[in-house]
């Protein structure tokens, strides 16, 4: 492997940098997008025994329980926004702006990082490019003076062809994990709506 990292020249370590950051976004979204640290089952549940246990009536104990609610998980920040909403008003247009609100943020948490990995995918194949150019200009600097220089035209055709290998190595499963990741978010995104609206409908009952 090393020799491998040898032939391709310089313009590999942006390609190995891009990969390894691409890992590491990768494993902690799967790790982190798992349904019982964003949206666990009995979550709603609580919420719901929550509203009826009367808790939410003073203000105080209903800001602990909310609060504990949401650092459970970031459905409980959806499901903490309601019922304290609840609390102040029995409006349900401003408990739905208040889940709404909530929900922007939860977004944004399951979408971090995705930017990134997103970018990685596109100029992955770029870095690649850019490798191989600077093989070419390798290859055509071995042909100047009295000779073609084997040495160097071998060296030039090696970070042409290994660069342009690891640009679409790196950027195929960066591209396919994105897909995949965003494919987690949205199931993500439906748990919790449905969630939120089971919250909703016992609140308004």
């Amino acid at each position: 492997m090393y020799s491998i990292l040898i032939a391709a020249g310089w313009p590999v370590w942006p390609l190995l940098l891009t990969s390894i950051v691409a890992l590491a976004i990768l494993i902690e979204r799967i790790w982190f997008l798992q349904a019982k640290r964003i949206a666990p089952p009995h979550l709603v549940d609580g919420a719901i025994q929550l509203a009826d246990s009367g808790a939410l009536k003073n203000s105080q104990s209903a800001q602990q329980a909310t609060d504990t609610l949401a650092s459970a998980a970031p459905l409980g920040t959806i499901l903490s926004a309601a019922l304290l909403a609840k609390a102040q008003s029995s409006d349900e247009e401003k408990i739905v702006e208040a889940m709404q609100e909530a929900a922007a943020e939860v977004t944004i948490l399951l979408e971090r990082y995705m930017g990134a990995l997103a970018t990685i995918a596109t100029i992955a194949p770029l870095l690649g490019l850019f490798g191989t150019v600077v093989g070419m200009i390798e290859i055509f600097g071995s042909q100047q003076g009295t000779g073609a220089n084997p040495q160097q035209l071998a060296h030039g055709i090696s970070i042409a062809l290994y660069n342009t290998a690891f640009g679409l190595l790196i950027a195929i499963p960066a591209y396919a994990g994105w897909r995949g990741l965003k494919a987690m978010i949205e199931k993500r995104q439906r748990e919790c709506e449905a969630a939120a609206k089971k919250l909703l409908r016992h609140l308004m009952k």
